[in-house]
């Protein structure tokens, strides 16, 4: 008998009042705990919550866009930051450094090929 295991990097949990995803730092997070629409100091944690709120089901990317005012891209770049680096990626200043990173180990492995 084969059992296979799938555990998803976010938790969506849902009750009869209250939707919660489990965030960045392994704490629920409701919509009550999310930065307010009128942020506007991104902290590398505020930036991990929204992500992992739309990742979990919580928003819609079209929400976020709307409630905090940012554009897709913007909001892409923090996903994809995340997904490749952890916290450490949504830090503006070595975003850069890490999409430097990153294109030269895609082109490494391209090249590789």
């Amino acid at each position: 008998m084969h059992t296979t295991i799938v555990r998803p990097a976010l938790q969506l949990v849902k009750t009869d009042e209250v939707s919660r995803v489990i965030g960045p730092l392994g704490t629920p997070i409701t919509l009550d705990d999310l930065p307010p629409p009128e942020i506007s100091r991104w902290v590398i944690r505020r930036k991990a919550e929204v992500v992992a709120a739309v990742n979990g089901g919580l928003l819609t990317i079209d929400e976020v866009l709307a409630r905090y005012g940012l554009t897709l891209e913007e909001f892409v770049s923090w996903q994809r930051g995340f997904e490749r680096s952890g916290m450490r990626g949504l830090r503006t200043t070595k975003t850069q450094q890490y999409r430097t990173r990153y294109t030269r180990q895609m082109t490494y492995h391209v090249n590789a090929t």
